[in-house]
């Protein structure tokens, strides 16, 4: 399949994609590890910086364990809202599924996102040169947001995982057209589709209408095949489970829009650069904007991403660069433009996907002009990169801590409902009793809100067979059904016990 694909990109239908020197990797054995070395190296590097700056023993955060709880035997399973998908705990659930430790999790997904950084960079062969996608994978391999959240049980770097995969196998497909050659990378199509509907299917969606409306004025047939099969594959549980528990497809999306606030008209721009700061959830998205420094590079990444698709039609392979890009700004606009609260993690298959125009613009700004300014070019270039990693990193490391501590307080009030004689089987019900219930070991129960899967009568029932608690959170007021249970303090928690029934 690559072979074959190569083979057509260095004849006339591969004109300005890949010629000369650079693509020496694709010809031998030998010339094919050494063109992968640098992409391996940075996948390696990735999954090493993963292991090292987001710690492995870091507890699971809110969304993990919702997702990690369908899976394990140690925990129950956490109420499981509508817009979620199985994807991620079916990913964590060959270590899940019969281990608790959290350090073997994170050491199994950081080994698991590298490889998946690799492939998804070797679905991009013959189109760039090595050293563009080598350049492509460490950008986004550094940003903060991948870095922090490759280890974790989360589904947005599988999504854009995903959408590299589908985008670059989609275009070595759409240059190969219907030669035996083109197979593989149909297959790759249809691969990388099943993953992106597995994780979120509406992401799915998002990422592939630039390349539905391609492929049908192209008319690839083979092509459209593989991907409408492939997010039907992918997404076919969720909607299957639509009309299991929810009434319907439609039901659910309602539901769903419902809890991310109602999808709508809503500039949530000004939200994504708060969030940049390194907060998980920005909901509401108050307070002020991080440091100029720490937003730059994302008022950037446009600008550079143009430059790349500029470079790619003055070299007479606009496809190449024009597709993914399309494909992002798709990926991007409901988290930008639809919802009314954001997550740093939610534009990761956006920033993968610009990442490979982006690169290609770095590269031509070093290589190309007079001789006299290209040390000029590089050396901004370089000053650039080296801005990028310290924000990057400082971001990083204070998230990582920020993460480890709340975790940890999650821990000092699990023990303490252990010695209230709160232990499994139990029930928690208020507020975050679905995260302190897993570090617990017992059930979380909500009466309202978008985790709503209780009743007040119910928790009553319960409390005379088991342990029951309610948590309230600061400037909160206990249920009434709680008013009468022994109050205890933890950390900022007010903790009403039921007495024994």
């Amino acid at each position: 399949m690559a072979d074959g694909a190569n083979a057509i990109l260095v004849g006339r239908r591969g004109r300005g994609v890949g010629r000369g020197p650079d693509m020496a990797w694709t010809s031998g054995t030998g010339g094919r590890l050494r063109g992968e070395a640098p992409v391996l190296a940075v996948a390696a590097a990735f999954t090493l910086a993963q292991l090292i700056f987001v710690h492995p023993t870091m507890g699971l955060g809110w969304d993990e364990i919702v997702y990690v709880s369908q899976v394990t035997t140690h925990h129950p399973a956490a109420f499981f809202s509508a817009p979620r998908s199985r994807g991620v705990s079916l990913l964590a659930a060959p270590v899940a599924s019969w281990s608790d430790s959290t350090g073997l999790l994170r050491g199994y997904l950081a080994v698991l996102s590298g490889l998946g950084l690799y492939l998804a960079l070797r679905a991009w062969k013959g189109l760039f040169p090595a050293r563009v996608l080598a350049t492509a994978g460490a950008f986004f391999a550094t940003l903060w947001v991948t870095l922090f959240y490759g280890p974790q049980a989360m589904p947005n770097y599988w999504v854009a995982i995903g959408a590299l995969v589908t985008v670059g196998c989609a275009l070595r497909a759409l240059r190969a057209g219907r030669a035996h050659s083109g197979r593989g990378a149909l297959w790759g199509v249809a691969a990388g589709a099943v993953l992106m509907a597995l994780m979120r299917p509406t992401d799915a969606v998002w990422v592939a209408l630039p390349l539905l409306v391609v492929v049908l004025l192209r008319r690839h047939w083979p092509l459209l095949l593989a991907l409408a099969g492939g997010l039907a594959a992918g997404g076919g549980e969720w909607v299957v489970e639509a009309y299991a528990w929810y009434g319907g497809l439609g039901e659910r999306l309602s539901r769903a829009s419902e809890i991310q606030g109602g999808l709508g008209w809503n500039i949530a721009v000004d939200d994504q650069m708060r969030s940049l700061g390194g907060r998980g959830l920005c909901r509401p998205c108050t307070g002020a904007m991080p440091h100029p420094v720490v937003t730059l590079w994302w008022l950037l990444l446009p600008v550079v991403a143009v430059m790349g698709a500029v470079v790619a039609v003055r070299a007479r392979r606009a496809t190449a660069t024009l597709l993914p890009l399309a494909c992002a700004v798709t990926a991007a606009a409901p988290y930008l433009f639809m919802i009314g609260y954001a997550a740093p993690r939610f534009l990761q298959p956006a920033y993968a996907l610009l990442a490979v125009p982006v690169a290609d613009a770095l590269w031509h700004l070093v290589k190309t002009g007079r001789d006299r300014w290209r040390p000029v070019a590089a050396t901004l270039v370089v000053l650039a990169v080296a801005g990028h990693l310290a924000v990057q990193f400082s971001v990083l490391v204070g998230t990582v801590h920020r993460n480890v501590e709340s975790r940890e307080d999650w821990a000092r009030v699990a023990g303490e409902l252990h010695r209230l004689g709160v232990r499994p089987p139990c029930l928690l019900t208020g507020h975050e009793s679905i995260p302190v219930g897993y570090y617990t070991g017992c059930s979380s129960g909500s009466t309202s809100g978008n985790n709503e899967n209780t009743t007040p009568a119910e928790i009553t029932d319960a409390a005379r067979r088991i342990p029951v608690a309610a948590l309230t959170g600061p400037g909160g007021t206990p249920p009434g059904y709680a008013r009468d249970w022994a109050p205890h303090r933890v950390t900022d928690l007010e903790i009403r016990v039921a007495p024994p029934g």
